[in-house]
This record gives structure tokens, sequence and C-alpha cells, in this order.
């Protein structure tokens, strides 16, 4: 009986230092909000703020140009190992 009221003690004990640690965790996410300004999520703020970017047309047709070329390019090589 006595093991048993020392394992009673022990779990009382583990359980409180838990308790403890759930506690200072709770702080910090309270605090890691403040910060953010906001009460929500900290890690997907960032990316649900910004938004999709939308490039202009010709910010489109200089990456298709520069693409087209390097397709070009490879397209050259291959016929010259060929």
């Amino acid at each position: 009986m006595a093991n048993l009221s020392q394992l009673v003690i022990d779990l009382e004990a583990q359980r409180k230092q838990a308790k403890d640690d759930l506690d200072r965790l709770d702080v910090a996410i309270a605090t890691l909000r403040k910060l953010n300004g906001r009460g929500g999520n900290v890690s997907s703020i960032s990316s649900a703020r910004r938004g999709r970017r939308r490039l202009s047309p010709a910010a489109r047709k200089r990456i298709a140009d520069a693409q087209r070329a390097r397709w070009a390019k490879w397209k050259q090589q291959q016929k010259r190992a060929a």
C-alpha cells in the first residue's frame, strides 16, 4: 500500500508540472498573438494577408520570352549533340 500511495503522489507531482508547462505555453502563445496584432494563427497570417501576386502583361511576356530562349538554346544543343 505504501508503494501505491507514493505512486499517487508522484503522479500528482507530474500532473502539476505538466499544468505549469501548459500555462507557460499559453502565456507564450498569447504574447505572440499580441505581437502579431491579431488573434489568429501566427504561422498562416503572412500568406493569408499577402494573397495572390499578379504579374503585369509586360512581365509575363518577358518571362515567356526568356523561357522560349532557354528552350531554343536547349534544342540547339540537342541538335549539335546528335
